[in-house]
């Protein structure tokens, strides 16, 4: 019988506190005393969003926006640009379908291209001295605006040689 009391008082003195901080929470008395996880963190709005411009195949210039961290190959899959074979890996460094072409500029300002990368690169079609792999490019707020060209042509092993399969 104590021991069926004592958890009525637990239990009753739990309701108390339970409802003391659900009065200071819904008054805002805890306002003045809590931390927030998202006070620190910039906001995703569209004014940090970076501007690309890819140039596809045909020419034509598509302008996207991206979020700083992502790469560019996250960009073409988020925003759905129609680069036939684009990607094939799914950013594992495993092929070359999403190489790109900058200018020399923005080539130097990209960082240094790993051995990894490199090895890729060279089963390129079309590869230039300022070729890189789109998943290995994060965007950052300093590329602002960069232009990145896609080769006419892509190295796809999905792709029948004969297209007749």
């Amino acid at each position: 019988m104590a021991f069926v009391t004592a958890l009525r008082r637990l239990a009753h003195v739990r309701l108390r506190e339970y409802s003391w901080r659900t009065a200071a929470v819904t008054s805002g008395a805890w306002l003045t005393s809590q931390r927030s996880f998202t006070s620190g963190s910039p906001s995703l709005r569209s004014d940090n969003k970076v501007t690309i411009n890819f140039v596809n195949r045909d020419g034509e210039k598509i302008t996207v926006k991206g979020s700083p961290g992502d790469s560019l190959l996250d960009i073409v899959i988020n925003e759905d640009l129609d680069f036939d074979g684009f990607g094939a890996c799914e950013g594992t460094l495993a092929c070359s379908t999403c190489h790109l072409i900058f200018d020399e500029d923005t080539y130097k300002s990209l960082g240094p291209v790993t051995d990894e990368e490199m090895d890729m690169l060279d089963l390129a079609y079309g590869l230039t001295d300022t070729s890189r792999l789109g998943c290995q490019i994060c965007l950052t707020k300093s590329l602002e605006g960069v232009v990145a060209r896609v080769p006419e042509s892509v190295a796809d092993i999905r792709q029948s040689k004969d297209e007749s399969s």
